[in-house]
């Protein structure tokens, strides 16, 4: 009941204005959103990177509906590029994507997005990094999936995302299993319909862990996104004689569990930043109780 509270929350404009007008807000989202400049997110991104952990970054932002927003997001992604490579980091950063930030939204919102996906991905190659389309709800993955076949076309490893909680995760998993593809696998963090989705936690981790055998049986590079210890422990033997994979994980969770996990294995630190936080942030808290926890006792002791 919580997390579908929190979730009908996330999509609130009442409860985003009611939030983000909170002084004390701010200094709590912190824990899970590198800042607000790109200046923030290249600092924290070379913190991470000296500890010996990859990123991947996202500019915070999703359903636009404004062209000029769109344009905007994609400038932004251009700048955080090329930055990137000055700082000597693209190496190990690469940028995470929602397609309903540069246009998914919009009229004739498949071509708008895949036109302003592509100049990213050519921002990317430029830089020697690399592209991972988020995956958003359900309403939006066969665009996606369509978008990320045609931007594949030009740049193979651009990155995928499934969410384990879709009925139709498994086959998808299954599709792109294959040579060169890189696919990030989470649980999923929106709110989705029983039609579409498995409801319940035990129906969730079960799905994820059948999408991670197929993804570890195939030939692609798997990203497996979890804090889970039960599914990071499945990830690790299901993984132990292979080398290309990967643990990914939230910024602002389990850091300690990073570092760990950092000596042994391939670990890459979602960071969003920007000033787009709100909904990235319910979603968070969402996730884990822990998360409302920390966020509680922040706000009752500051």
């Amino acid at each position: 009941m919580l997390r579908t509270a929190l979730l009908a929350a996330a999509g609130s404009p009442a409860c985003r204005s009611l939030v983000e007008r909170t002084p004390l807000t701010r200094p709590v989202v912190r824990r899970f959103v590198a800042g607000s400049t790109v200046d923030d997110a290249l600092a924290v991104t070379a913190g991470l990177i000296g500890s010996g952990r990859a990123v991947t970054l996202d500019h915070l932002g999703e359903d636009t509906t404004d062209p000029s927003m769109a344009a905007a997001t994609v400038k932004a992604y251009a700048e955080l590029l090329t930055l990137l490579a000055e700082h000597g980091l693209a190496a190990d950063a690469e940028v995470s994507v929602k397609l309903s930030a540069v246009g998914l939204r919009l009229p004739d919102g498949d071509r708008v997005a895949l036109d302003n996906a592509r100049r990213i991905c050519a921002g990317a190659a430029a830089a020697g990094t690399t592209v991972t389309l988020d995956m958003e709800d359900h309403t939006t993955t066969d665009a996606t999936l369509g978008v990320l076949r045609e931007l594949r076309v030009d740049f193979p490893w651009v990155g995928a995302v499934l969410q384990a909680y879709l009925r139709r995760t498994e086959q998808d998993c299954r599709d792109l299993a294959y040579a060169g593809s890189r696919v990030r696998l989470c649980k999923g963090a929106y709110a989705e319909p029983a039609s579409v989705a498995f409801q319940d936690k035990s129906e969730v981790d079960r799905s994820y862990v059948r999408c991670l055998r197929v993804l570890m049986d195939g030939a692609g590079h798997p990203m497996v996104a979890t804090h889970d210890p039960r599914m990071i422990a499945i990830a690790a033997e299901l993984g132990k004689d292979r080398p290309d994979w990967e643990f990914q994980m939230l910024y602002g969770v389990r850091d300690a569990e990073q570092r760990r996990l950092a000596r042994d294995h391939a670990v890459r630190v979602y960071l969003p930043y920007g000033d787009e936080w709100y909904g990235y942030f319910v979603r968070r808290l969402a996730e884990r109780p822990a998360n409302l926890a920390f966020f509680l006792r922040a706000l009752v002791t500051r």
